[in-house]
């Protein structure tokens, strides 16, 4: 039986993984994979102690640093289910037929972009096509971009690429929902065009994204907007299915967590973007990391 497991690979787990190390607790850590969603980063220039550096390398340097700790890693697996037993002791099962035990748990398997499912999209994840402006809009100054979505979060993403873009093109499927003082700032902006009512048919490119074919949904026109980077825009799904039925969730999905990453259940502990916790940043997540496993030494010290 392990003192404390933590689910997920990206920064609020790994840095959960540094400071439960540190306190000597017996950890085992359960990924898909290392790095999460800053591997699809082609740039951070908002991550401390880093004027710029690839999302990858990045997580990388965080990679390299649990390994100066004996945890045990079951990389390659996913958690599916995490479940309490009669004991009151947590046990967690993976999608490699898994089955571990553990006197803790914390939960940090972040969210996942909700894709356009589109020829080219997968191709140019990482060489274009993005699902952060805040992460990577500086990459593409001075470029023409579009920012697929119609949502706040889309155009918080063209008003930022507003301005340091040459030209910023928004497609939504429908009319625009978001705030309408959002709406209203970008449509002042010489350097933005909309389009409603269209949807991206596909992604193009050679290296590098070169264009994206839209297609208006009401008649059978299409265009070709040429342009160096896509921003997808369209929402994230909160990896939580895992504790489904055993947290409690908000109506997003996401984790509920208090100010000290506890959860409505004692010992089950939840950081970074799983949770209901704002602003989704890579130096948020760590953080959060952080108070997770602080709080789980807290909490395994009451027990003993």
């Amino acid at each position: 039986m392990f003192d404390l497991i933590i689910l997920g690979g990206g920064p609020a787990a790994l840095t959960a993984a540094v400071y439960a190390a540190r306190k000597k607790l017996d950890i085992l850590l359960i990924t898909p994979e290392l790095g999460g969603q800053p591997n699809r980063t082609t740039g951070v220039e908002n991550y401390m102690g880093f004027q710029y550096i690839e999302g990858p390398e990045l997580m990388d340097k965080f990679a390299a640093q649990i390994k100066q700790f004996p945890l045990q890693q079951k990389i390659g697996e996913a958690a599916t289910r995490v479940s309490l037993n009669k004991k009151g002791k947590f046990e967690v099962a993976t999608d490699q037929g898994g089955d571990y035990l553990g006197k803790s748990v914390i939960v940090a398997t972040g969210k996942r972009p909700r894709t356009l499912n589109v020829p080219g999209e997968d191709k140019y994840t990482g060489k274009g096509v993005t699902y952060c402006a805040i992460c990577d809009g500086p990459v593409f100054e001075g470029q023409k971009v579009a920012v697929i979505g119609g949502g706040n979060s889309a155009l918080e993403a063209a008003n930022d690429m507003i301005k340091i873009a040459e030209h910023v093109y928004l497609v939504s499927r429908t009319s625009l929902s978001a705030d309408p003082v959002l709406v209203e700032r970008a449509k002042k902006a010489k350097n933005f065009t909309v389009y409603t009512d269209h949807q991206v048919e596909d992604i193009e490119g050679d290296v590098f994204v070169k264009a994206v074919n839209i297609k208006n949904s009401k008649s059978t026109e299409k265009l070709k907007l040429e342009v160096g980077g896509v921003f997808v825009e369209i929402g994230l799904n909160p990896n939580s299915d895992c504790v489904k039925g055993l947290a409690r969730l908000n109506k997003t999905g996401e984790i509920e967590i208090d100010c000290s990453c506890h959860t409505s259940i004692p010992g089950l502990f939840a950081a970074g973007d799983v949770t209901n916790t704002p602003e989704k940043q890579i130096v948020v997540a760590a953080g959060e990391g952080c108070k997770a496993a602080l709080a789980a030494q807290n909490y395994l010290q009451r027990l003993a």
